[in-house]
């Protein structure tokens, strides 16, 4: 797993550089970060989607599993839960901080939630994470993650710089989605087929690109609620695998 180690810490250094930067940042300049972000995560899913779409077996997959993922994340209320588990418990500090015109702990809280959802789905809804330990698992080459090191490395950085050293959970994360693949495909072997990994792939290019949207303040999709979209897949190729 030394591949998956590679890019967890790729991703804990560039949050610490891009939190040692954040304090230099004006807040134009933190806005102007935020648009060439969100700018990039479009890319980013949009590029996912491309990709993988020609070699899709069902061309229709994709919809049915966004449509059905946002209908159960919404009815589990999946964003607004975390959002409000992420609230301070206590009243006393918030009405501190409004008493002295100063945002309360919530908003900065609230904050880091939409940098952690937008930096996961990045590091981990994307060929190279998926298929990097898959390859490391299966023929013990490390190409693929350490590409995907390098790559994150940059986002990591950039995304600390709007959201703070709070980005390093981010690295938790990864590790352990990308270990799961890694055990899972140690395990059960085929498991985890291409045709997934394109649909996945595709599933999450959407959500990626519906982050970049939202953090370019055009449309709020509380991404969250579409995280169950991503499960459609991996059942129905079971399914249809079997």
């Amino acid at each position: 797993m030394i591949g998956t180690i590679v890019n967890a810490c790729t991703i804990l250094l560039g949050a610490v550089l891009g939190g040692t930067f954040k304090r230099f940042l004006s807040k134009k300049l933190e806005d102007a970060l935020l648009g060439a972000l969100g700018m990039a995560a479009f890319g980013i899913g949009i590029s996912n989607v491309v990709k993988n779409m020609p070699d899709s077996k069902y061309p229709v997959l994709f919809i049915v599993s966004l449509a059905l993922g946002v209908l159960c994340g919404t009815l589990l209320d999946i964003d607004g839960r975390l959002k409000r588990a992420a609230a301070p418990k206590a009243k006393a500090g918030a009405e501190a901080a409004a008493s002295d015109k100063l945002p309360g702990p919530s908003a900065g809280r609230g904050r880091l939630i939409d940098g952690l959802t937008t930096g996961c789905l990045i590091y981990c809804i994307g060929a190279l994470s998926i298929l990097g330990p898959i390859e490391a698992a299966l023929r013990g080459d490390h190409t693929l993650l350490f590409t995907n090191a390098t790559l994150d490395l940059v986002t990591s950085t950039v995304l600390a710089a709007t959201y703070g050293y709070g980005m390093m959970i981010a690295a938790g994360v990864l590790f352990l989605w990308q270990g799961s693949i890694y055990v899972l495909t140690l395990s059960l072997g085929e498991f985890i087929s291409s045709a997934m990994m394109t649909e996945l792939s595709i599933v999450g290019g959407f959500m990626i690109a519906m982050t970049g949207i939202g953090i370019m303040g055009i449309k709020d999709f509380k991404v969250l609620n579409f995280l169950p979209a991503l499960i459609v897949p991996v059942v129905w190729c079971l399914i249809t695998g079997a």
